[in-house]
This record gives structure tokens, sequence and C-alpha cells, in this order.
């Protein structure tokens, strides 16, 4: 990824939107210290050289979109790869406020906007508590390898979980693939320990940090940054403004 778009992108600033009130707080600086919407950061961002602010240039709005991957066919991905605005959602497994968007939230965005081809949701692994998040995280992908990421993604929070406690050990995680369907799971054993697993994961993480992430969940609707389980109406306003703008 060029210097130049790592520089812009960790510049992002992220928002937090409640009772139609809107925070910016800086990428790297204040993120961990949100009540009730995010969960604290494994690792620090440094911080820019200058003071943070929202991507408003047309050059640093073509790098946000160009974030969305679009891909046919992809596993971690919800609804069409034409439509007018994604959601890039980054989160982990073990994190409690990604559990809450995952059982209350999401659901309503498909159904208002994902089905009617206004929203597409792309999902990044991003774990930050430890190994079990690391191998939730695997997982995940290798579920996503028989396309069954989302059955297992809805499995493995369809409840909130002790974090570190052995609730995303390897039986634990074997038991939510055959409980998501996932046909071969001793396909999916060595897809969980692959090399592939381990980069996906990487590279996912990657692309969040240099945005500045470093709680979960947080989500880029576009090119607009939003931080922590938002309720419907944050999410739907800024979908709304999304397409609106991409016309």
């Amino acid at each position: 990824m060029p210097s130049s778009l790592r520089t812009r992108r960790r510049r992002l600033t992220w928002i937090v939107v409640s009772g139609g009130v809107t925070a910016a707080l800086a990428a790297g600086l204040a993120l961990g210290g949100v009540s009730g919407g995010s969960a604290s950061p494994a690792r620090p961002v440094p911080a820019a050289s200058s003071p943070t602010v929202q991507a408003t240039s047309d050059e640093q709005q073509k790098s946000l979109l160009a974030l969305a991957r679009r891909m046919e066919g992809d596993p971690m991905a919800l609804g069409r790869a034409d439509a007018p605005v994604v959601l890039i959602a980054y989160e982990d497994f073990q994190c409690p406020f990604c559990g809450k968007f995952a059982r209350e939230t999401k659901p309503e965005l498909l159904r208002k906007y994902v089905d009617k081809g206004v929203l597409r949701i792309e999902w990044r692994n991003f774990p930050i508590f430890g190994a079990e998040s690391e191998q939730a995280a695997r997982a995940a992908w290798a579920a996503g390898q028989q396309g069954r990421f989302w059955q297992f993604h809805d499995v493995a929070y369809a409840k909130e979980r002790a974090r570190n406690q052995g609730e995303f050990s390897s039986a634990r995680l074997r038991e939510m693939a055959r409980e998501a369907g996932v046909p071969d799971l001793d396909r999916f054993e060595a897809d969980k320990k692959s090399k592939a697993a381990g980069a996906a994961v990487g590279k996912d993480q990657e692309e969040g940090y240099v945005l500045g992430v470093s709680s979960t969940p947080a989500f880029l609707v576009n090119t607009t940054p939003i931080l922590g389980a938002q309720p419907l109406s944050a999410f739907g306003a800024v979908i709304e403004q999304a397409a609106k703008e991409a016309g």
C-alpha cells in the first residue's frame, strides 16, 4: 500500500453518533475511551504529525471508497457488489459490542437496505483481544472458504461469551463450524491453520490499523466512519446520506 495513502488514512476522524449529535474523536488518540459503544484497543496507533481531520478532499474520498473490495462471490460480504453504499465492518468475535451489533442492528440493515440493493456489508477480521480472537478470526475465514462465513458469524455472536476463557478454543470453534453447517470439518481445520488464513486476517488488520482503527466495532460507510455499536437510526442516517451522494 502506498505510503501516501497510509498517511492520509491514518488521519481519518472516527465519528460517534448518539442521539443525533455527532462527536469527532481523533483516530489513534481517543478511540478506546467510548463508553457503551466500543471495546478497548489492543494496539496503540501512532498519532499523525498534524491535527486529525475528517476526509473531505476528492483525493481522500477516492482512497476511502477504494477500500471496498466489491468482489462478486466474496464469502465475507452481503449484498450486491454494485450497491451504491458499502459498509465495511472491522470486528472481533470476542467484542461484546460487535455481538450487540450482530444481533440487533445487522438484521435490520439487511432488511431495510441490503435486501433492497442499497447497501453492501463487507466484513474485516480485526482481532484485538488475544489468542482466542485470532483463532476465531481464522476459523471464520476458514468457514468462508466453504461458503459458511455468515452462518459461522451468527453462531459465534449468538450470545455473549466470556473473553479468553475457552469460548473460542479449538474444540468450541469446531463445534461452531458444525452448527454453522460447514460441510467438511477436516478441511475447515486445515484452512484455519493455514498460512492463507493468517495472511487474510493480517491483511484485514493492517487495513484497519492504517485507517486508525484501534477499538471495535468500527465501520466505514463509503467515506464516513462510525465507531461503536450505534443504534439503527445512526446507521440509517449515514447510509441514506451516502446513497444520496452516490446518486
